[in-house]
């Protein structure tokens, strides 16, 4: 049974500051649109500039997850992507208007109930998951840090965590399904070490910080003239040394609740994979560096599958979807600036096309004399015309439309291309088509290689009425 994509159903907003910057800032989640996946936008900043929650975005991992996107960026995501999991969620777009998500209590908690508070809704498009195939593993062998995903068909998280404390111990958690979320995990919140606490506030690194949204895990010997100096840098009357070994200014939640908050901060960091996952998640000593390694990992996995599914696509004894002659009623191109032959698939959200390479090309004849290279120019017009099958099956009269390019992004060409390959082209629409507007991620493959891969942006304009019928 196939799952319905889902977003929430209106918007609602926390304010707080942020734990490093001490910024004031308001967040937004605001309902999407199917395919629109988890973005941030920094309404504080002109043009609003929009931060893909896209595990390649990340630049910094030293005191939380930042992310960097079109000159802007938005820093400790981590809480925020774990509520937006742990709700289900498919499709939300958050509004900030600082640097800085709210720290609020130093969980994913408050973030969980506003997203009750408002609701979900499911959208029309299907919801894609990805299965963890086989064992995927991460380590660092310096830090003793080792995570592995394997399959599994559930969400489900183990976590350990140990650093040599002997207040913290060993610790372990876990959940079986991540509809677990809200009930075992997303109250937990962060947690530091004394050291570590007295290093930042001497380094001006916590100006949001608060003694009420992080346990203070004490790993040494205190004096009270140092227990009178915190009281007064956080404004509190007195502050002593609780039995559990940590700062008497909050009660653990749980037991074992410093795990559980690295559990939720790799649900978070995870969630920059962009795709619903299945498998069994453990994890040893895990950071949020180790995460998104980790996550970039699974990236290349998905990449790697998907790449072994247009592989499967191409049988040339197959009948085709559509022959070249059927493509030319959809496409207004024509020789000898036709350059698709085949469509495999087609769907409301992507195209698979067949480009077969001839020395009869007539630009072989200066590309080059001796060692013909089919033009990488070439190369991107027929994967766009590949495209333009998917973006012209969404109008009832494709013959009065045409197709024009606004934007290329992200070109790579990773190999040449020789007379008697047969590219395979893949394009998938990365957000539903606004105002004739559509935008793509296309992958060229020539056997199992990927030889070219960009992203897109075109629309489609009506050029002429269609004629009356006779």
């Amino acid at each position: 049974m196939n799952v319905r994509q889902k977003t929430i159903k209106q918007e609602i907003s926390a304010s707080g500051v942020g734990l490093h910057t001490g910024a004031n800032v308001t967040l937004t989640f605001c309902p999407a649109p199917e395919n629109h996946g988890f973005k941030f936008q920094r309404i504080d900043l002109d043009g609003h500039p929009i931060i893909e929650a896209d595990a390649d975005n990340v630049t910094d991992t030293s005191r939380g997850t930042t992310l960097t996107q079109n000159g802007a960026s938005v820093s400790t995501v981590e809480h925020v992507m774990a509520s937006l999991v742990g709700m289900d969620l498919d499709n939300v777009l958050i509004k900030l208007d600082g640097p800085e998500t709210p720290i609020m209590d130093g969980s994913s908690i408050q973030f969980v109930d506003l997203l009750e508070e408002v609701g979900t809704v499911e959208q029309n498009a299907d919801r894609e998951y990805f299965t963890i195939p086989h064992n995927i593993t991460y380590t660092e062998e310096d830090r003793k840090v080792e995570i592995v995903a394997m399959p599994l068909d559930d969400y489900r998280f183990t976590c350990m965590i140990d650093y040599n404390s002997p207040v913290l111990g060993s610790q372990h958690a876990g959940i079986n399904t991540i509809a677990e979320f809200k009930k075992e995990i997303a109250s937990c919140r962060t947690f530091c070490f004394l050291h570590e606490l007295e290093y930042q506030l001497s380094h001006n690194l916590i100006k949001g910080g608060d003694l009420n949204n992080a346990i203070v895990i004490v790993d040494k010997e205190v004096t009270k003239d140092e227990l009178r100096h915190l009281a007064k840098l956080f404004n509190r009357k007195d502050i002593d040394v609780a039995p559990q070994g940590i700062l008497n200014n909050m009660e653990l939640r749980y037991q074992n609740e410093p795990a559980r908050h690295k559990l939720l901060d790799m649900i978070g960091d995870l969630a920059l994979v962009g795709m619903h996952l299945k498998g069994h998640i453990m994890a040893a000593r895990p950071g949020h560096a180790a995460n998104v390694a980790f996550a970039k990992k699974i990236k290349a996995a998905i990449k790697k599958e998907k790449n072994k599914k247009i592989q499967k696509v191409y049988d040339p004894s197959a009948k085709p979807l559509y022959d070249v002659v059927q493509i030319m009623d959809i496409l207004p191109h024509r020789q000898p600036f036709l350059f698709v032959d085949k469509i495999l698939e087609l769907s409301k959200n992507h195209v698979v096309g067949v480009k077969n390479v001839t020395m009869n090309e007539e630009f072989f004849k200066g590309h080059f004399p001796g060692a013909p290279v089919f033009p990488g120019v070439i190369q991107i017009e027929a994967m766009a015309q590949v495209g333009g099958i998917l973006v012209l099956s969404t109008v009832p009269d494709p013959r009065n439309y045409l197709t024009y390019f606004l934007k290329i992004d992200n070109v790579r060409f990773r190999a040449q291309v020789l007379p008697g390959d047969t590219i395979v082209f893949r394009c998938d629409l990365l957000e539903p088509i606004r105002r004739g507007i559509a935008q793509m991620k296309g992958v060229g493959m020539v056997g199992e290689k990927i030889v070219v891969e960009a992203e897109m942006m075109a629309q489609i304009s009506k050029v002429k009425q269609a004629e009356p019928a006779q």
